[in-house]
């Protein structure tokens, strides 16, 4: 990007700065007191990639698909599975916006990579992706784990609904651990 896009620069990281206010809606609709953002949700799996040990996969892709696999939110919110809107629109939508974002920047070498960054998160068919899809959800039961803990409540369907997903088997073996210290909690509060 040259000198002179720096005002295209400001205005996409003004639409990024969206994410940091925006409050993710599972949390929200589920009574969480104080729930993340969404950047705070991709920050955690940005760092989650760096954490991968498999030579098999683009780390460096891996941590840039994270930081922007939601980034299209920013525009259109975070829209779950229970807000009614079918897959379809909401990937029309999320399309849109991140349309709305590669304009911003001028259609410059970075747009271009954000959105074939997240146009493979989105196609999820390469081992990337597939990693990145896992982070996804390991993340959301990890934070599901601690708000149960913090905000002393049960948070089961965002664990019944990861149930049996996940491909990587480092990602795997983190959400086993996951399931292995929500069971001892559990354990701990019959007593």
């Amino acid at each position: 990007m040259s000198a002179n896009s720096a005002s295209s620069v400001i205005d996409f990281l003004s639409i990024v700065e969206r994410l940091k206010r925006t409050k993710r809606t599972g949390w929200v609709n589920s009574g969480i007191k104080a729930p993340e953002s969404i950047a705070d949700h991709m920050h955690r799996m940005g760092i989650m990639a760096m954490l991968v040990d498999d030579q098999t996969l683009d780390q460096a892709k891996c941590v840039k698909m994270a930081i922007v696999h939601d980034l299209a939110e920013a525009l259109v919110g975070d829209i779950t599975p229970f807000d009614g809107v079918s897959k379809e629109k909401k990937r029309a939508l999320e399309h849109s916006g991140m349309q709305q974002i590669i304009h911003t920047l001028g259609h410059s070498a970075q747009a271009k990579e954000i959105e074939a960054l997240w146009l493979e998160y989105e196609d999820d068919v390469t081992a990337e992706a597939h990693l990145v899809h896992d982070l996804d959800k390991c993340e959301m039961i990890q934070q599901a784990l601690e708000y149960e803990q913090s905000d002393n409540t049960r948070l089961d369907s965002f664990f019944e609904s990861t149930r049996g997903i996940f491909r990587h088997p480092q990602v795997q073996a983190w959400v086993d651990e996951i399931y292995r210290r929500r069971q001892l909690v559990k354990e701990q509060n019959k007593d």
